[in-house]
């Protein structure tokens, strides 16, 4: 899919407001300044694309997501884990903001496996390198442009609206909306334990229409289900009645599911990714997280 250039940035000083963003903490490389941002991860337990660059669905934010570390460049240049890489959508996102950059990643969850995590990178690097590089631009302009990245690089269809607020967030057809995760004034909400078990290429799925069809039927019957008062077992629950219908379970999923049951827990499969997330669990799974109400933000470098 070919890149769009994000034309109404040419009008970002006009547009942008007093919710811009400020660095937490300034770090100066090599002369450079360096700023810092993380991105909660995303866990996806029902989803149905619709049209070409969006998608409706439910899903919940996680502590563990990815940090990015930007600082101006003559080119861009990316790491992930202190590694190369070609990360299309984080380059996207500079290339339509008009920056070249340093971008160094570091993910607290698996990459391709069902967290967001190349929403979560490129929300992030959306973030840091609006404030330093100097472009002023609001937030909302920010996510649009690491959506429009993620949608041309055929990585994802919404997790950077998720990741941007926190919390569950939903649209099941009357529009997005949020609701906490957590209790009181606490950030982080309930710890959830999850397993990795590969992953599933976005652009596979999008790109065959008879899952696609699966998929649109699932999410109809798990959106007429859904209630935003649901306890996390039971948003998980859901999850999982719609990830059978859509034909993408494998086994491996299914056998952890099953084992987390039948230890009293509840879980799901998180879309798009071999990867289950348990809630209700205490070492069934090997790692944990807890979910969150943070979505990104600036944090010290």
């Amino acid at each position: 899919m070919g890149r769009r250039s994000l034309s109404f940035l040419t009008e970002r000083n006009a547009h942008a407001t007093a919710a811009r963003t400020t660095a937490v903490t300034d770090t100066v490389v090599d002369g450079e300044p360096v700023t810092v941002a993380h991105a909660p991860g995303s866990v996806t337990v029902v989803f149905a694309p619709a049209g070409t660059d969006g998608s409706r669905g439910i899903s919940v934010t996680t502590a563990d997501g990815v940090r990015a570390r930007v600082r101006p460049a003559a080119e861009t240049v990316i790491t992930l884990d202190g590694d190369g890489t070609d990360f299309e959508p984080v380059a996207g996102v500079l290339e339509r903001l008009g920056v070249t950059a340093r971008v160094d990643l570091t993910a607290e969850t698996p990459v391709g496996a069902g967290f967001g995590a190349s929403g979560a990178a490129t929300l992030a690097t959306a973030l840091a390198a609006n404030t330093v590089c100097g472009l002023d631009c609001d937030r909302s302009t920010l996510v649009a442009a690491a959506h429009r990245a993620e949608v041309a690089a055929g990585t994802g269809l919404g997790d950077v609206f998720v990741q941007a607020r926190g919390g569950v967030v939903y649209d099941t057809g009357d529009g997005r909306a949020r609701r906490s995760v957590t209790a009181g004034s606490e950030a982080d909400g309930p710890t959830v334990e999850y397993v990795s078990q590969g992953g599933i290429p976005t652009a596979s799925v999008l790109d065959d229409e008879a899952t696609l069809d699966r998929i649109r039927a699932a999410a109809e019957d798990a959106f007429d289900a859904f209630d935003p008062a649901m306890s996390v077992s039971e948003l998980f629950e859901l999850g999982w009645g719609f990830a059978t219908g859509t034909g993408l379970v494998t086994d491996r999923v299914r056998e952890t599911v099953d084992s987390v049951e039948t230890a009293g827990g509840a879980a799901t499969m998180a879309m798009v990714g071999e990867t289950v997330v348990a809630t209700g669990t205490d070492g069934v799974l090997p790692r944990r997280t807890r979910l969150t109400d943070r979505g990104v933000r600036l944090v010290d470098a």
